[in-house]
């Protein structure tokens, strides 16, 4: 089986970190390359640089779009979360159109679980929606944190520290938020906010993405 996979280097160090059996070779694109024939690719890159598979509408393309959904993006487009922290779990979250079983988009995902089938790597099927679960989790965690920073309950490291022994996460918000860039989460509030309060961005935080957001700098 032939993959092509547009990543940067970090990206690259956590998809081959899941291992990669025998049998699947990996095309890593760049700029200056054509678009190879294969069964499948991955398009890490995005939320950074917009679509890059858009010439290839009968193989599964998996877009790293936490927050935009298949509404917004190629018939062809499986969502998966490959946010920095996320690749690592243990499942990988994929996200495809809700439609009826009988559907093309249905027939796409089949292919697209089949394909991580071939690669080993444990998925999960959620809902089409911003920020898929575990996102929508951590950005709330971080966001709650930003608030609690914000009414001087204690610092950054201290609040980091207690969430990690309390609840045994990876990391705590803070370092959630430096890993996966706070901008992102920002974005994914600011979206989720739209429909629910419960997700309005901490000022601070909303203070920080302007400052850290690539596209401003």
């Amino acid at each position: 089986m032939q993959l092509v996979v547009k990543a940067n280097a970090q990206q690259k160090e956590s998809f081959l970190a899941r291992g990669i059996p025998r049998g699947i070779d990996i095309c890593w694109l760049s700029d200056t390359m054509p678009i190879p024939a294969a069964d499948a690719y991955f398009d890490l890159l995005f939320e950074e640089e917009g679509p890059a598979f858009l010439t290839l509408p009968d193989k599964p393309v998996f877009i790293n779009a936490v927050i935009e959904t298949t509404e917004n993006l190629p018939s062809n487009s499986i969502r998966i979360n490959a946010w920095n922290g996320f690749m690592e779990r243990d499942r990988i979250e994929i996200a495809s159109a809700n439609l009826p079983a009988n559907s093309e988009k249905s027939e796409l995902l089949k292919k697209a679980t089949t394909i991580l089938d071939r690669l080993g790597w444990a998925h999960i099927v959620v809902p089409d929606i911003p920020g898929m679960i575990a996102a929508r989790v951590i950005a709330m965690i971080v966001n709650e944190a930003y608030f609690a920073l914000a009414d001087e309950v204690s610092t950054k490291v201290s609040i980091d520290t207690a969430m990690k022994l309390g609840t045994h996460y990876p990391y705590g918000p803070f370092e959630w938020s430096e890993k996966i860039g706070v901008h992102k989460i920002y974005a994914l509030l600011h979206k989720l906010n739209e429909t629910d309060t419960r997700y309005t961005p901490a000022p601070n935080l909303q203070k920080e993405a302007s400052q850290n957001n690539p596209v401003n700098q």
